[in-house]
């Protein structure tokens, strides 16, 4: 552990390289008191202290005359970032999203797998070319999203992990996204911002021209009566922009989700699912940037309130967000408290402070409390004929 010491009328010599084991005295300035050999810890090494690292203190503690030890602090340890499992899980990602993708975002069964063999060339080409476009469309994504993450942890010099993708082919995304590890205590206020800002902000860069694509792309259908019909909740953002691509839609039609559409929508969903302010997800990080400790009440208190809002609508509701039980569960897990950074003074600035609760406001635009439900299709009952009599007699 290297050491500094703060001792009266000393003046340091910044471009000298400072040894705790044989510290010279500066030949710049007069120095009153002799430099003392600083204590070191059984089992530790004495290394060279770099510029840097001086801390000057206005203020000494202790009995005057007496010199003041601080521990300096040790760099970040750089171990190379593994790549074999990142390799392994990003295969494993882009086979589940194919599969997932081409049986039109339906969970694989093996029975699926049989299909293939009784279908003819064409129908084979369009189940691989559907496979092929929501795959690479909606792993483009994450991977900008996660790569925002670790190019601005390398900017900072923060150690952080290759993105670590997660392979899920039973669910209608064909994954549960993916994750960066990073070193904890590294990154400040201002790195930490940055790094948890990135992911979002990329991910966007690149779901937004793919979802609209989709849109331009998509048909506008009758939906058959009589039928259980699975439909996608879009967020206000989804809206906004099927409203601007085709209009109103006519009475009991919908759009029909192609692979870019759905890939787009799961990236602006995961995109607003992580930016909820709590924990460890994206939102979180940010939140704690922006008011400190204060975070940690407003993550306690959201936890809380979707869990009641769970609870009730499945015990007493039509179980509409019975499906966020895995979500919350997780949250409970990893806990809702966000770690301090480094040094939680370092200053955001006025344009970081903006960006940052501009970013969290697309919860409200990106995030659907309904991410998947069906509907049943029925005709819209007739006027009855007396009903109709009085209003023409009104006429």
């Amino acid at each position: 552990m290297a050491f500094l010491t703060i001792s009266r009328n000393i003046e340091i010599d910044y471009k000298k390289e400072m040894n705790s084991d044989h510290p010279e005295t500066p030949e710049s300035g007069p120095v009153s008191d002799p430099v003392p050999i600083p204590p070191v810890e059984p089992g530790s090494a004495v290394r060279s202290l770099p510029a840097e690292q001086v801390v000057l203190m206005t203020r000494l503690v202790g009995q005057p005359g007496e010199p003041l030890w601080l521990k300096a602090p040790l760099p970040p340890i750089q171990r190379k970032p593994r790549t074999r499992l990142p390799l392994l899980l990003l295969f494993l990602t882009c086979i589940s999203t194919f599969l997932v993708g081409a049986n039109r975002q339906m969970p694989v069964m093996p029975h699926d797998i049989a299909e293939l063999f009784k279908m003819n060339s064409t129908a084979l080409h369009g189940w691989l070319w559907r496979g092929f476009t929501y795959s690479s469309a909606v792993i483009l994504i994450l991977g900008a999203h996660e790569l925002g993450h670790y190019l601005q942890a390398r900017r900072y010099g923060v150690p952080a992990s290759f993105p670590f993708f997660i392979p899920l082919p039973i669910s209608p995304f064909g994954t549960m996204g993916a994750v960066i590890v990073q070193q904890s205590g590294v990154a400040d206020r201002k790195s930490m911002f940055d790094i948890a800002i990135s992911g979002p902000l990329a991910g966007l860069v690149v779901a937004l021209p793919v979802v609209y694509w989709g849109i331009v792309k998509a048909q506008v259908l009758a939906l058959p009566m009589y039928t259980r019909v699975a439909v996608f909740g879009g967020p206000l953002l989804l809206k906004w922009m099927m409203r601007m691509v085709h209009g109103p839609l006519p009475e009991g039609s919908n759009i029909i989700i192609n692979p870019l559409l759905f890939a787009g929508w799961v990236g602006i969903f995961i995109t607003g699912l992580n930016l909820v302010p709590i924990g460890q997800l994206d939102g979180g990080h940010i939140l704690y940037c922006l008011i400190g400790r204060r975070a940690h009440v407003v993550a306690r208190g959201l936890f809380w309130l979707a869990a009641g809002t769970v609870i009730y609508s499945t015990l007493f509701g039509d179980g509409s967000y019975a499906s966020w039980w895995l979500m919350l569960f997780l949250i409970w897990i990893f806990g809702t408290r966000h770690p301090p950074t480094a040094n939680d003074r370092v200053p955001l600035g006025p344009f970081r402070v903006v960006l940052g609760w501009l970013t969290l406001l697309f919860v409200f635009i990106g995030l659907t409390p309904t991410p998947m439900y069906e509907i049943q299709m029925k005709p819209k009952p007739r006027t009855p004929i007396h009903h109709q009599l009085n209003e023409k007699n009104r006429t």
